[in-house]
């Protein structure tokens, strides 16, 4: 509760509304018939999963950044800065995959902000751990993202 009161109810809808940045940055990219003329596996989520999944990890995102941020431990600036450079890579993918219709460069930027993510998360753990826990299914997801990237970006060479 007291990081509530000190980091108060106007900073975590800040951070969340950042947070959903790279979902704004995406939206005049939606898939479009391109996208369903891939070869894509079977394994392929349908297309209205997306939209709740991303959902839920923005939110997700937010609060752990509103955790880190409303923190006072040394480290604190650099777990935050990880938390923006996943962000900006995370809103790059959209265009370069949907816009430029680059899968296989997709791919490399999808496979960075793995990375990214990754750090931002270990970053996290040691500010607070619950907010680098909030952060795994994000990971998660980012993870399969990746390889689901990969093997369109494979079939379709």
């Amino acid at each position: 509760m007291s990081l509530l009161l000190r980091g108060g109810w106007k900073a975590l809808a800040a951070w969340l509304a950042v947070s959903f940045l790279p979902g704004v940055a995406g939206a005049p990219f939606p898939a479009p018939a391109w996208y369903r003329s891939l070869d894509r596996p079977t394994w392929s989520p349908p297309p209205w999963v997306f939209a709740p999944v991303w959902t839920a990890l923005y939110a997700l995102m937010g609060v752990a950044a509103w955790l880190v941020a409303g923190g006072r431990r040394d480290g604190r600036r650099a777990a935050l800065a990880a938390f923006g450079t996943q962000l900006v890579l995370n809103g790059l993918w959209t265009p370069i995959f949907f816009g430029l219709r680059r899968p296989g460069l997709a791919l490399l930027e999808i496979g960075a902000t793995l990375v990214a993510v990754g750090a931002t998360s270990a970053l996290f753990v040691r500010q607070r751990l619950v907010a680098g826990v909030l952060l795994l299914p994000y990971l998660a997801w980012v993870g399969f993202a990746t390889l689901l990237n990969a093997e369109i970006w494979r079939r379709n060479r």
